[in-house]
């Protein structure tokens, strides 16, 4: 398979390490030096475009694959105001897009878990719940995308809950608070604690490297090859909360 990186920052790195170690080829790399010259023409040449960029540019590129028959893995966050956007122009095109806030495959099955532990709890009015996430400095967006993706899952099963908010001060009745540290190189820590007054229940996970999620990605665009639509990990995973 050809893929075209759009990013090239650390993701991009080990995303490129580990496709090639996966048999694929590195077609078209596009990062900030050289973004203005890169032509239609060299990004037709890919079968598959996987782009960790920034939310400034992101949507952009998803326009420029869409238009040119080009399939798009994005790991990206920060830009989901425009989610609606960005499907409608991918059916309209006929494209195919594979969106995740987090690719990495423990991740997605603490996903799993955390809306199988919300409709759990959602019994259980005695515990408070919070999402705490933990990044490295680089990071741009507060909360994180896998942060937001948790609070959303916790929001569609326990009905106690109806928003989620950044914890800066005074949460309201009905809103989920999240955490947000930015701590040294860490790759990312994300945990959610439901709390009573005599205990505490805790699902936890801790990221020890890129790898994990430049894997997931990897498999993502080996996913995508051939489809058309809008895609994300519980369709490559097959992982849906059962009733």
């Amino acid at each position: 398979m050809k893929i075209a990186l759009l990013g090239y920052g650390r993701m991009g790195k080990a995303i490129e390490r580990l496709a090639r170690e996966r048999g694929h080829e590195i077609v078209l790399i596009v990062d900030e030096t050289n973004r203005a010259s890169c032509t239609d023409e060299q990004l037709k040449q890919a079968d598959v475009a996987i782009e960790f960029t920034t939310p400034a540019v992101a949507v952009d590129d998803y326009g420029w694959c869409f238009r040119n028959g080009v399939p798009v893995v994005s790991g990206t966050t920060g830009w989901l105001e425009r989610w609606s956007e960005v499907t409608e122009l991918c059916n309209e095109t006929g494209g195919a897009f594979f969106y995740a806030s987090n690719y990495s495959i423990g991740v997605n099955i603490f996903f799993h878990l955390n809306r199988w532990l919300a409709k759990t709890m959602a019994g259980f009015d005695n515990y408070k719940v919070f999402v705490e996430e933990t990044h490295h400095v680089h990071k741009l967006d507060a909360p994180s995308g896998t942060a937001i993706t948790l609070a959303e899952g916790i929001l569609e099963e326990h009905p106690k809950y109806s928003s989620w908010k950044l914890d800066e001060g005074e949460v309201k009745a009905g809103e989920l608070p999240i955490k947000a540290k930015r701590e040294g190189e860490v790759p990312g820590i994300h945990a959610v604690t439901y709390k009573s007054e005599v205990d505490e229940i805790q699902i936890y996970h801790s990221a020890f490297s890129r790898d994990g999620f430049a894997q997931g990605a990897v498999m993502a665009a080996e996913f995508l090859a051939g489809k058309k639509g809008v895609y994300g990990m519980d369709d490559l995973l097959e992982l849906k909360v059962k009733n």
